[in-house]
């Protein structure tokens, strides 16, 4: 392998590990820490948040960014072990990326076409891998100095190979032992409960602080009744959106205790950033956002809408209409979805122009007692400014 080709490899495939490894890290947060916020999380279409916890962002319930991770150390063992005198890696080694990097190249080909036209979203660290990959496809084809359907002759020698040498053969053994554990060491998907988050008391300064920032949040006139409830929390939500999944699990333990006493009343309001529903959410990325809010309304009256906000919140990355409509049949014990959709579209769309007309941009949403906050906050906070409305009411 030539120099030039060697360092250009070695570039790339560094350039990819690093943002695959960060990839890896945004996604365990994601899963482990309720109300973990993204920094890659830019704005509405450019979210890795939406990437991640979409049904493409795992395979299998893995993350797909540890394949990054492995793929590109593999890239790098190579190269490095094609450097040694003597060996017919030198040689041979551009073959074995460009073969790995085809598959690769298919791969992020797909992941990419599901982001821009499915997802509509753009993941930046997502971006770097797809640009290392092809990078080191054509830098590792350009390299290769012998017909491709050589390569599995070539294999078999350098495996024999291989296996005679002890350090390259503890090598490896280390190579699929890290992997193995890497991937063991994620949460799969498919488990939804997140862990609670154990956070020491608030001290009486922390106490004062919240009590500033909260103040000094926009306040405007929120169309609710209180019914007697001292505190008003209405949340603005869409069943898609990887935010609102977080705060329904971290806050759900605060809100049902305050709820129980009659002094709080939540409200949850519907926001889908989907066109069909939502005027100003045209171009929406969330396919499926409008059947869950409706599914959600009709299950109201069924007194089924606790059960299947849960079922949605807990499947969010793999919902499509389809399996929305099955689980408002299944879940939300509604037969007649189908017939009934409209119907509560209505409502869904009445929601929605009230948050634009509130000055709704992004889910969640949350007014309490008429202060907007739409940035993310933990579940001590929310006890906090609960306590606070309360003593003021008195």
């Amino acid at each position: 392998m030539a120099p030039l080709s060697r360092r250009l490899l070695l570039v790339f495939a560094t350039l990819g590990l690093g943002a695959s490894a960060v990839s890896s890290y945004v996604h365990y947060q994601l899963l482990t820490q309720p109300g973990y916020t993204s920094f890659c999380d830019v704005s509405e279409r450019v979210s890795c948040t939406d990437a991640y916890t979409s049904r493409f962002g795992s395979l299998a319930g893995v993350p797909v960014a540890l394949g990054g991770v492995l793929f590109f150390a593999l890239v790098i063992v190579l190269v490095v072990f094609a450097r040694r005198p003597g060996s017919t890696l030198r040689e041979n080694a551009p073959a074995y990326i460009f073969a790995l990097s085809t598959v690769a190249l298919a791969f992020v080909l797909y992941l990419a076409w599901a982001a821009f036209f499915i997802l509509k979203a753009v993941c930046l660290l997502c971006a770097g891998t797809y640009v290392a990959v092809i990078a080191i496809f054509i830098i590792s084809g350009g390299a290769t100095t012998f017909p491709m359907t050589t390569l599995p002759g070539r294999a078999r020698r350098d495996v024999r190979a291989l296996i005679s040498s002890p350090l390259a053969l503890a090598i490896l053994l280390l190579f699929v032992a890290g992997a193995a554990t890497l991937v063991a060491s994620f949460p799969r998907e498919s488990s939804t409960a997140r862990p609670a988050v154990q956070a020491p008391p608030l001290t009486d300064e922390q106490r004062a602080q919240i009590a500033r920032w909260y103040d000094v949040q926009p306040k405007v006139d929120v169309p609710v009744e209180a019914d007697g409830a001292k505190v008003v929390i209405v949340k603005f939500n869409d069943f898609q959106c990887p935010p609102c999944r977080a705060t329904y699990e971290a806050f759900k333990p605060v809100i049902e205790r305050h709820t129980a006493t009659g002094n709080v009343k939540f409200v949850l309001k519907h926001y889908p950033l989907e066109g069909e529903c939502n005027a100003s959410a045209m171009g929406g990325t969330h396919t499926a956002a409008c059947e869950a809010a409706g599914a959600y309304v009709l299950a109201r009256g069924k007194g089924t809408s606790a059960k299947l906000e849960e079922w949605l919140f807990g499947h969010q990355s793999t919902l499509t209409p389809d399996v929305v409509r099955q689980a408002a049949r299944d879940v939300g014990g509604l037969p007649d979805f189908e017939a009934q959709y409209a119907r509560a579209l209505q409502e869904v769309r009445t929601d929605a122009s009230l948050g634009q007309l509130l000055g709704v941009k992004s889910t969640p949403t949350f007014f309490i007692n008429g202060h907007r906050i739409s940035q993310g906050f933990p579940p001590q906070v929310l006890e906090a400014i609960i306590d606070l409305e309360l003593k003021r009411a008195q």
